[in-house]
């Protein structure tokens, strides 16, 4: 098998493949120019959507030149691959917005910058509306839509699971528009593999056929496992909701506790899919004599240190070992969840449980009152028993509050004069 292909299956990443072989041989030919989608239905992707981008980092390593398809028009209609009903619709502004927070983030993994002769293959980013903003419907039909059997859309799963709870006409496009994604990349670029979650596999082989009909060309498509964890939760959930990689709407120190605290039976796995640590590294955390504990600091700092920074993922490291010994150290406190309050609103006091909400610790009302009425929430490290307790400017110290939420969820609320 190609290096770059062995590397991924090694890794873990590969579900299937439309021709091993001819992909293998292909590689080993020349670099292949290859692309991944990705919607910008959000400011922010969360860590689930990130699988396939590691494995591009790994194949651009190799020399394979990567496609970044921002799907700034296949937004507009909306996936229904893996979705129980009808996204929501964004307006175009709304798209385009999104689309640019994109490139940053997707810039932690995919080397944008990299140039010719530095060892990695060349990495662009694209967005599909620049052709599918402007196509005329008619013209599209005859010339795209005839080469697809509603027969043949409906034998996949995609489509199947969707039938049951209702399939609308709009998002029966979809798989015609993404199948003109890649015609549109073979004909400009010359790609010629398509990458993507398994969920994606009907729609990448839908494109391959479409590639072959038309300019009667060899293309193909290979699919990643859709990650779960071992307690059976969808990948980059959390107690608060996505595992999101914008800092502002998900903390480092969140996403570092986010992986620090994943189930053991995850952790070497994650370490080969998330992180770029040599396989052999990886595998001396693989052994009984190394404390899980280790294993799962070391995860948690290198998927931080990728997405957000080393500067970030030693506060937040930090701030994750204090914690233990009760308040986080002063230099500590840097790397938590924090907001900030006027000092004359904590002085005309604040509900308890409207602060835990407000600190994001808590989602609701009900929430926080729960938490309060277990025993799991605290202020300055003293238990809070009283669900109607008023929180003033006696309980901050040095300008600032630290709130816990059980053993392992901290919020500073820093005072401003």
């Amino acid at each position: 098998m190609n290096k770059a292909l062995q590397i991924l299956q090694d890794r873990g990443f590969i579900k299937q493949c439309t021709d091993y072989e001819g992909l293998s041989a292909l590689m080993d030919r020349e670099p292949v120019t290859f692309y991944v989608g990705v919607d910008p239905t959000g400011k922010s992707i969360h860590i689930g959507h990130m699988v396939p981008f590691f494995a591009m980092h790994h194949l651009q390593n190799e020399g394979h030149h990567p496609i970044a398809l921002v799907g700034g028009g296949t937004s507009l209609i909306g996936d229904p691959s893996g979705k129980s009903e009808l996204r929501q619709m964004l307006t175009v502004e709304q798209i385009q917005e999104n689309s640019s927070s994109l490139k940053a983030q997707l810039g932690t993994v995919v080397d944008f910058t990299a140039k010719e002769g530095s060892g990695k293959g060349q990495a662009i980013m694209l967005n599909n509306y620049d052709w599918l903003g402007d196509l005329n419907y008619i013209e599209f039909l005859r010339d795209i839509g005839k080469h697809f059997s509603v027969n043949r859309m409906l034998t996949f799963e995609s489509y199947k699971q969707r039938l049951e709870r209702g399939l609308s006409f709009i998002e029966f496009n979809y798989q015609l528009l993404q199948s003109f994604d890649y015609l549109t990349l073979y004909r400009e670029h010359g790609c010629r593999l398509q990458i993507g979650g398994d969920d994606q596999w009907g729609n990448i082989v839908a494109g391959i056929e479409l590639v072959r009909k038309i300019e009667s060309a060899e293309c193909f498509g290979l699919t990643f496992n859709l990650i779960t964890r071992a307690d059976g939760h969808k990948m980059g959930k959390s107690e608060k909701g996505a595992v999101f990689l914008d800092p502002e709407m998900f903390s480092p120190y969140d996403f570092y506790q986010y992986w620090r605290n994943v189930n053991d039976a995850d952790v070497i796995r994650f370490m080969k899919l998330f992180t770029f640590l040599p396989l052999e590294e990886i595998a001396t955390y693989d052994t009984p004599k190394v404390n899980i504990n280790e294993a799962k600091e070391r995860l948690a700092f290198e998927q931080t240190k990728i997405i957000h920074g080393i500067e970030e993922a030693e506060k937040a490291k930090d701030a994750a070992r204090s914690m233990f010994g009760g308040v986080p150290s002063e230099a500590a406190r840097e790397g938590l969840p924090s907001m900030t309050i006027p000092l004359s609103q904590l002085e005309a006091g604040i509900g308890v449980i409207e602060l835990f909400v407000m600190s994001t610790l808590c989602k609701t009302n009900s929430d926080a009152r729960r938490l309060i009425t277990q025993g799991g929430a605290m202020i300055q490290d003293k238990k809070v028993e009283d669900v109607k307790l008023i929180v003033d400017s006696s309980w901050a110290d040095q300008g600032e509050m630290i709130l816990r939420a059980g053993k392992k969820r901290y919020f500073r609320i820093i005072v401003s004069a």
